[in-house]
């Protein structure tokens, strides 16, 4: 029964290790943003954006990252 109970709560993630992960995805997500606003304009038609609309997607706040960059 113990062993039960210690399987049960390891299999999720603590709360700080949760808080830790959601930190370092704000990150990488900041740094990601960084880095296209910093794209040269023939970086950003390969792949398919205008100055502006990375101008835009830089802009945005930390906590409205599109979902593709949080898998």
């Amino acid at each position: 029964m113990y062993t039960q109970a210690c399987t049960t709560a390891s299999a999720r993630p603590s709360l700080l290790r949760r808080l830790l992960d959601w930190l370092a995805t704000r990150e990488t997500e900041t740094r990601a943003r960084q880095r296209l606003a910093r794209l040269e304009p023939h970086l950003l038609r390969d792949i398919g954006m205008t100055a502006e609309e990375a101008a835009a997607l830089s802009q945005t706040p930390e906590w409205d990252a599109p979902a593709h960059w949080r898998r």
